[in-house]
């Protein structure tokens, strides 16, 4: 029985290193699927690193851009002021050069404004919006209209900093006598 022996441990060798192989392919999946798993881990978290790096930069561009809204609403006043002055003022100073020189400041300081950033709100005969308008009354007129303009309002860079304040029609026809018409008129220039 001694030549069979080695024949018996030559098997049982055999059948070791091919249990041992399959130990091995086993072990080597297993630490293939963790270093995937550790891969697609690691790319999720350098992905978010990159979307919360470009939200931490537009935060910063949002805040540099209206950092100066608050200084351009505490202008607002003064353009108000301007245009009231014009529509207040006397027919008798309308050539006169101190009120030339008043409405060339007044359009560079549009004009330097505008620049920046700011724009008027159009409101006088468009459709009432409540993102760019504040209902002060209804009146007679076309319904949901804007039929008179009490206070100018302002964008800064599409960002509304003050709605329009307005009169909205509420539907009932105005009376008119002839030869007057029911168009509004804008006094500024």
């Amino acid at each position: 029985m001694m030549p069979q022996e080695p024949e018996e441990n030559a098997t049982n060798k055999l059948e070791s290193e091919v249990e041992d192989v399959e130990a091995l392919r086993k072990a080597l999946a297993e630490e293939k699927a963790r270093a995937e798993s550790n891969l697609a881990g690691w790319q999720r978290a350098q992905a978010d690193f990159m979307n919360y790096k470009k939200w931490s930069e537009q935060e910063k561009e949002e805040a540099i851009k209206f950092a100066n809204s608050g200084i351009l609403v505490s202008l607002l006043p003064i353009l108000d002021d301007l245009e009231r002055a014009f529509a207040s003022k006397p027919n008798r100073l309308n050539e006169h050069s101190w009120v030339d020189g008043m409405r060339l400041i007044d359009r560079k300081l549009r004009t330097v404004l505008e620049a920046q950033g700011l724009s008027p709100i159009e409101a006088l005969g468009g459709p009432f919006d409540p993102y760019l308008h504040e209902a002060v009354r209804q009146d007679k007129g076309k319904e949901g209209i804007v039929i008179e303009e009490l206070q100018k309002g302002y964008k800064f860079r599409d960002k509304v900093i003050r709605p329009s304040k307005v009169v909205v029609g509420n539907g009932e026809e105005e009376e008119t006598q002839p030869g007057e018409s029911s168009a509004s008129v804008n006094l500024t220039e």
